[in-house]
């Protein structure tokens, strides 16, 4: 089926509306395409703003703009005192989407929960090898090795054995690579021979149907009517599609959509000046980072990271980029509203003359070519890309270094950035659950190198054994001073090169209500209307 432009698409939704047929339709600007929806395959908060968010659920999920866990698909849970074992027990009653492609004939149950799973965890499981690029969220958290057994013991009961205690589990719980399918739909595709679907036709119990994705352009969603939580107030729900920021206000202004994500912050001002508008910001759990390729020439040895690193101007960086107030320099990997922030590390001072005595000790020809893989669009985390990555080329070009640019589309630099391909990469990470786990896991341990998410291909013995016992503890005071130790190994070695933990804005028409501005940075609008 031919996809409708953007303009066509909304003029059609609004006759309907004018005539009666339909609610006002939510146009989301978002900055980027989905990567697809199958999100356990993924771990970027736009392919999770369209798949987790949107089409599925998880066990249990957050209160919206908190980091506080609340029952979701399971209505209550238990965890057992030795921390081993968790049992969820299922709410009643819950539906899977109809689409053309799918009709359920039965609702939501522990079949599904163990499909969900199992699939990721068991090597033998008919959809295990389905994806090319495996389930990076699964396998960098190290839940191979956490989870002994998802059994049932009844259609609405489900239990988890651990083969270790893990003080962030229920929190991981509420992570989109958590979220749970139709087994239903997963045994039709397989017999069909058509499991590529589950990545473009996706089902699930979540708040809004998928209808269909015109790549770069939209994604269009419809109200399920069927929600668990009431039907949203919304009957339609598209993502605009629009990398650049300016792009996205221009279309806010002109009512093209009436929520616009991450403007820039110094556009922040005009928007609250302008009375069709507003804007809702939040101290967000973020932090922009470069990584550096520790099994690079060069960049593997300390000396030349911790040149970079003295190089670097990061003051001017950060309110060049995100306007003075707007953000804080980054020091460690995660926010110092955290856990175990440790206070006494500190980036280097600025100092030109001992970085380049460093690259001379290390060998480094003057000269030197690094590349540095950034996105063609602006994000929560980097609002100009193509700014920050010419500030630092000018800046190591000041120590005899030269930093080669190479700008590509967001899933496209992801792809290339796993294989380690580049020297550096301007990145950036929201937490999933306000865990410091959730930082170091993912970005920065062994498993993580494995599974490619880690970029500076960083595996640190003394830092694993640390945030490994760190999952493991539930004393706060215990895992804190862990977390430090942690943190000091990091800072010893230097794999990032810290950038900020920048605010994150939205922009809005006035008469739009019932959004919820989150500190983990997803965007759900199973509440969102306009008036």
């Amino acid at each position: 089926m031919k996809l409708l432009p953007l303009q066509a698409a909304l003029a059609a939704v609004l006759l309907g509306a004018a005539a009666g047929l339909s609610a006002k339709p939510l146009v989301v600007c978002t900055e980027a395409s989905p990567e697809g929806f199958d999100i356990v395959q993924y771990t970027t908060a736009v392919t999770a703003d369209a798949s987790a968010e949107t089409i599925l659920n998880r066990l249990v999920d957050f209160k919206p703009g908190t980091t506080e866990v609340r029952a979701a698909l399971a209505e209550s849970w238990e965890v057992s005192p030795d921390g081993l074992t968790y049992t969820f027990h299922l709410r009643p009653g819950v539906k899977f989407h109809t689409t053309d492609y799918f009709t359920p004939t039965r609702e939501m149950n522990a079949d599904d929960v163990l499909w969900s799973f199992r699939r990721q965890l068991d090597p033998n499981h008919p959809w295990h090898n389905k994806t090319s690029i495996g389930f990076p969220y699964f396998e960098s958290m190290g839940f191979k090795d956490l989870l002994k057994s998802v059994e049932k013991t009844d259609d609405r009961t489900v239990v988890f054995s651990l083969t270790r205690p893990e003080a962030p589990f229920l929190r991981d719980l509420a992570m989109a690579f958590s979220s749970i399918y139709s087994a239903e739909y997963g045994d039709q595709l397989l017999a069909a021979g058509k499991t590529g679907d589950l990545n473009n036709k996706p089902i699930g119990t979540g708040p809004f149907i998928f209808q269909r994705y015109n790549k770069d352009a939209q994604v269009r969603f419809k109200a399920n009517p069927d929600y668990f939580r009431g039907k949203p107030p919304s009957d339609t729900l598209v993502f605009a599609i629009a990398t650049d920021n300016n792009t996205r206000l221009q279309k806010l202004r002109a009512n093209e959509c009436q929520v616009a994500l991450y403007p820039k912050p110094d556009d922040v001002p005009s928007v609250k000046a302008d009375a069709n508008l507003k804007i809702a910001e939040i101290e967000a759990l973020t932090t922009g980072y470069i990584s550096m390729n520790t099994t690079h020439p060069y960049l593997s040895d300390v000396r030349v990271r911790r040149a970079i690193s003295m190089a670097f101007d990061r003051q001017t960086h950060v309110d060049q980029l995100f306007g003075k107030g707007n953000a804080l320099v980054a020091v460690n990997p995660y926010p110092p509203s955290m856990l175990g922030y440790n206070t006494s590390n500190q980036n280097p001072p600025r100092d030109l003359d001992k970085a380049r005595a460093l690259l001379k000790e290390a060998g480094v020809p003057e000269g030197s070519v690094l590349t540095l893989f950034t996105r063609n669009g602006g994000g929560p985390t980097n609002p100009n890309p193509r700014l920050s990555a010419e500030m630092l080329q000018a800046d190591l070009a000041k120590i005899g270094l030269k930093v080669d640019i190479r700008v590509m589309e967001w899933a496209e630099m992801l792809r290339r950035a796993k294989k380690g391909e580049a020297d550096m990469v301007s990145s950036g990470w929201a937490s999933d659950n306000g865990d410091p786990d959730n930082f170091l896991s993912p970005l920065l341990s062994c498993d993580a190198v494995k599974s490619g998410e880690n970029y500076a291909r960083w595996c640190n013995e003394q830092f694993q054994a640390l945030i490994s016992k760190a999952r493991e503890v539930t004393a706060t005071d215990e895992r804190a001073a862990l977390y430090m130790k942690a943190l000091a190994v990091y800072d010893e070695d230097q794999p990032w090169l810290n950038i900020a933990h920048p605010k994150i804005f939205t922009a809005m028409r006035a008469n739009v209500e019932g959004y919820h501005i989150n500190p983990l940075t997803n965007n759900n609008f199973a509440t969102t209307l306009v008036k």
